[in-house]
């Protein structure tokens, strides 16, 4: 499975010939892995970043000579600044260059990126790979039978924050391939590679603690005050993702570690100056259920696209909680918003928005996506309310880079969700999400928008602290400046990394400390979180938070330079990029390949220089990212017997590919031998997930929203129905019937109704559930504050009437709720929530110290 782990691949030749082969217009024979013999891991983690040093040794253990290249998957938040590989014949090493400098290297480098750019083999790592995103690949040349090649890499990364305050570090899998078939020997159990692991840990509030989902050596403390340590792999790795928890002395909301500089660097460059590692992590709990939620969603809607989102739109409008704000722009030749700025989620501003929507006509012309962002920019944004930005591109802007600068240039101020419906649009949509820290989406049918769409809203209104301010107390002589600024908002789970480089200069820094104070607004009330931290810098020298730094200050430079800020943000970007290590658009790859001169050599040429020559190395966007979504639905109904049936075809190709290949391999007359165990993995180029997505996900969508879009759009914006003819019509029950099984206990009309609505789309939930979900979140709440005595009765003439069943649960307390729990207001002895198709209540009684069954 070499598309999941990649590594060091191979082109195997027989009679000069390359083996990878065309099998009609796509069916192609896959690259091969190359087996990983042993691999040497040197982490250091420092709070919450980490620089990995790698050293990786394959065997070409096939008869033939291949053609070697070797791809490693990036993660979103991880970055390589230095890569060699080495065996007996040549070294390649990757350089960074600036794109616009010429001196003779540069112009072969020129010249190589334009012969290699369409490359069959980028072509097929772009096309037939599911890996999602980016990665690093190099051309190494050929790898004589029984040689090995010695891999060297470095990267650098952010880690995500869990439980208890602990820094999470997750091992690629290109470094630990267990995921390949070849790599693990069945027998007894183990790799047929060995994997040697070495992490240095240092925090100031000191290392407490460090586990694996496998054995680890007992930490090693390497300071007296334990603020720095060691830790190793003691026995086999695991046959799964190696994952190491560090856990550090008094977890807090906000932390901050001075790592010291390059002493090479000029003073006050980047590289050379200290730099503080801060780490936004507040606490924020869940929403109160019946609570006004805060927030501001902003929809931009390509105009070409209107009428196939109509009922897309509805069911996300209808989905919107109380008290928050909204406003939709329509963009097209012109940009045109349903209200000057962002208005009240009330019924009648939504009645309005709603007849707006349906009197905007297609307008003919480019998308002017740029001048729609800048008037939402422009707009004020409500106090104490996040800004979330909804983008549909149907295709892609004339302007993206000017669209990319423009939402990074304010990318503190909200966050994005993009959804793009064309293949082009796809990178410009990761983008905006990447740059806001959002979700970006490829939707492959207009039949999954609104289920899509409606899962990206649950995460978007998880509540949120507010105006989110950092504020520094240094010794004289000294001042912080946080490179990117600092953002307004933190959603619930999020963890922030920020960069801050300290200026000046302080009498003693090895003794003088810093205090930091975080400052947010959480459900209308001020929180402060103050910590100090020592100014003493740390640090191995490996400079990990310098070179994440030194990329988030990259992306702030491009936007500058897409503005038109003149020749000064190229410069520094390029200059900044070459002493990192850190890539950047200005700068590209070049892999030089040295020659090696044999060791026993020693006559009159070996005083000549290496001789060298360019290989192909370049980031690679593959395609398969657009395939597989975070936002794409987990839940699909698959036919009975419909999965056998294609692995049984997948089975079938993969014997004729075989039996094709052995026939070039050993000519027509030899005898073919015998085939290896089928695997569904042994056709690198399919992508189930998309097979699936188009055939069946999308039908039974399309039908439910038919089904139940009359009923939604009754729906008022508090979560209730009104007893009508119109709600009769959408039930599908006569008029006369609904009133007079009404029960005398109810008081309100709307109370009936609403359980009648809630009850039938409970009855369907199976199919409802994604669509309607924050539907009936809202109807329950709005039931428990008005008429949680009633429910009972309500819900037994619900049943009768439409033949549903219904049930009550009783003996539920509100902590054994789910997310969806919804707390009755009214009537604060009773709890009432949705779950497992079933509307349920439970009695519960109140003594002084809370709720209790």
């Amino acid at each position: 499975m070499w598309r999941t782990s990649f590594g060091l691949l191979e082109k195997s030749y027989v009679s000069g010939a390359p083996a990878s082969f065309l099998l009609g217009k796509d069916l192609r024979i896959p690259l091969c892995p190359v087996p990983l013999c042993s691999a040497v891991v040197d982490v250091a983690i420092q709070d919450y970043v980490a620089d990995v040093a790698s050293e990786l040794i394959y065997q070409n253990k096939s008869h033939t000579s291949s053609e070697v290249i070797f791809v490693f998957p990036l993660a979103p938040h991880m970055t390589i600044y230095s890569f060699q590989a080495l065996n007996e014949d040549a070294k390649v090493q990757a350089l960074l260059q600036d794109e616009l400098f010429v001196p003779p290297l540069s112009v072969q480098a020129q010249q190589l990126h334009k012969a290699t750019k369409g490359q069959e083999n980028w072509e097929y790592l772009q096309h037939q790979s599911e890996h999602s995103g980016e990665v690093f690949a190099c051309f190494l040349g050929s790898l004589s039978p029984g040689k090995e090649m010695v891999v060297t890499l470095r990267y650098v990364q952010e880690l995500p924050r869990k439980l208890g305050g602990a820094a999470q570090f997750l091992l690629p899998a290109t470094l630990h391939p267990h995921w390949n078939y070849y790599t693990w020997n069945c027998l007894n159990n183990k790799p047929h590679y060995s994997l040697l692991l070495t992490a240095s840990l240092q925090s100031p509030r000191g290392v407490v603690n460090a586990e694996a989902n496998c054995a680890l050596t007992p930490l090693i403390y390497t300071a007296q005050d334990h603020s720095a340590a060691r830790v190793s792999l003691a026995e086999i790795p695991p046959r799964d993702d190696f994952e190491l928890l560090v856990y550090y002395g008094d977890p807090t909301e906000v932390s901050a570690v001075v790592e010291k500089g390059d002493p090479g660097a000029p003073v006050g460059s980047l590289l050379g100056d200290p730099l503080v590692l801060v780490t936004l992590s507040p606490s924020i709990p869940d929403a109160v259920p019946g609570q006004c939620q805060s927030g501001e969603f902003i929809f931009l809607l390509d105009t070409t696209f209107l009428e196939r989102a109509q009922k897309s739109l509805l069911f996300l409008l209808k989905s919107l909680p109380l008290g928050c704000y909204f406003n939709i722009y329509c963009y097209g030749a012109t940009s045109v918003g349903i209200y000057p700025q962002s208005v009240e989620y009330t019924q009648d501003n939504l009645t309005k928005a709603m007849q707006r929507i349906l009197s905007t006509t297609s307008r003919l012309g480019d998308a002017d996506l740029l001048g729609t962002l800048r008037t939402i920019y422009n707009t004020p944004q409500p106090h104490g309310h996040a800004r979330q930005l909804f983008i549909f591109m149907t295709g892609l802007p004339p302007d993206k880079e000017a669209i990319a600068a423009e939402v990074c240039h304010h990318r503190n101020s909200h966050r994005c969700f993009s959804f793009c419906f064309s293949e082009d649009s796809a990178a410009l949509a990761m983008t905006l999400a990447r740059e806001t820290r959002g979700e970006a989406t490829y939707i492959n049918s207009d039949k999954e928008l609104a289920a899509v769409v409606l899962n990206c809203l649950k995460r978007a209104l998880k509540p949120a602290a507010e105006g989110v301010s950092l504020s520094w107390t240094l010794p004289l002589g000294l001042e912080a400046e946080v490179l990117g600024g600092t953002p307004r908002s933190v959603f619930q789970g999020e963890h922030i990394h920020l960069y801050a480089k300290i200026r000046g200069e302080a009498q003693d820094m090895k003794v003088a400390t810093g205090v930091l104070t975080l400052q947010f607004s959480l459900n209308g009330q001020n929180v402060a979180h103050t910590i100090p931290f020592p100014l003493c810098p740390q640090g191995d020298g490996r400079l990990a938070g310098h070179r994440l730094a030194a990329r988030c200050l990259l992306g702030m430079l491009l936007a500058d330079i897409v503005s038109g800020s003149g020749d000064e943000p190229r410069q520094r970007a390029v200059e900044i990029s070459l002493t990192s290590g850190i890539i950047c658009p200005f700068t590209s790859y070049v892999g030089v390949r040295t020659s090696q001169w044999v060791t026993w050599y020693q006559g009159p040429l070996a005083l000549l220089p290496p001789h060298q020559t360019l290989v192909a190395c370049q980031i690679l966007q593959l395609r398969g990212s657009i395939r597989s979504s975070s936002c794409f639905p987990k839940s699909i109904f698959i036919p009975p017997g419909w999965l056998t049936a294609v692995q049984e075809s997948w089975f079938a190709i993969q014997r004729l590919t075989h039996d094709i290949a052995a026939l070039a391999q050993n000519g027509a007359h030899s005898k073919a031998p015998k085939p290896p165990p089928p695997s569904i993995y042994s056709l690198e180029y399919v992508d189930p997930k998309f097979v699936l997505s188009s055939q069946i996900f999308g039908p039974w969508v399309s039908k439910a929203i038919d089904e139940c879009q009359k009923l939604v759009a009754l729906q008022n914006v508090d979560g209730s129905w009104t007893l009508s003819s119109s709600l009769a019509s959408a039930l599908q029950v006569d008029e006369a019937e609904i009133k007079g099984k009404m029960p005398g206990e109810v008081t309100e009309p709307s109370i009936w109704a609403t359980v009648l609505a809630v009850t039938w789309l409970q009855k369907k939930n199976r199919y409802y559930q994604d669509l309607c979900e924050l539907l009936e979140d809202k109807a329950v709440t709005w039931l428990c504050s008005r008429a949680a005595s009633q429910l009972d009765k309500c819900l037994e003439a619900a049943n009768t009437l439409l033949e549903s069943s219904m049930e009550l649960v009783a003996g539920r307390t509100a902590e054994n709720m789910t997310d969806t729990s919804m707390l009755g207001q009214g009537n604060p002895g009773y709890s009432y929530r949705l779950g497992d198709g079933m509307l349920k209540s439970s009695p519960m009684e109140r003594d002084e110290s809370g709720l209790k069954e």
